[in-house]
């Protein structure tokens, strides 16, 4: 979901409005078809017997309370949280009772850096970090194709909002 538009001011763009990389639920989805496969597995094997009913369900009952925590609240946190990058600013949202949100104005950033793990590279995303004057940088973690989000940054700061609209040729 994106950004509404009424928390954005009359004349700002959004240039880009993602999520963290999908890659921070690639253990957790092994993780819930390993369950999957384990419970249709011993569902299956079970033997024909007056108790083996109530054993399938539940079986069924610990592998969907073992999902909770295990697949369906990191899916959430990741449905919600979300990063912004307007004409005037850097938006961060997150949370799922409670939410959290940090607005930084283009006009503080000092510097843009990424950093990229091996892991990283494989998945095209990586780190961002936004220095401001005051030493504490905002950490934009598993951001998607980083690079362009950095180019699209600093084109902003440059004060070219038709070159951050259009620097990534894919789009």
């Amino acid at each position: 979901m994106a950004l509404p538009q009424k928390l954005l001011s009359k004349d700002e763009i959004v240039v880009r409005h993602m999520r963290t990389h999908p890659k921070v639920l690639l253990w957790r989805i092994i993780v819930l078809l390993a369950l999957l496969i384990a419970g249709v597995v011993v569902s299956v094997l079970l033997p024909d017997a007056s108790w083996r009913t109530g054993a399938v369900i539940a079986l069924w009952a610990v592998i969907l309370v073992a999902l909770l925590p295990a697949f369906f609240v990191p899916w959430l946190r990741w449905m919600t949280t979300t990063y912004t990058v307007t004409s005037k600013r850097v938006i961060t949202r997150a949370g799922i009772i409670n939410k959290t949100g940090h607005d930084l104005p283009l006009s503080r950033i000092s510097d843009v850096q990424q950093e990229r793990t091996i892991t990283d590279r494989l998945f095209r995303c990586g780190s961002l970090s936004l220095q401001t004057s005051a030493d504490e940088p905002l950490v934009l973690v598993d951001v998607p194709d980083v690079e362009m989000v950095q180019v699209e940054i600093s084109n902003l700061l440059f004060h070219d909002v038709e070159g951050a609209i259009n620097a990534d040729p894919d789009d």
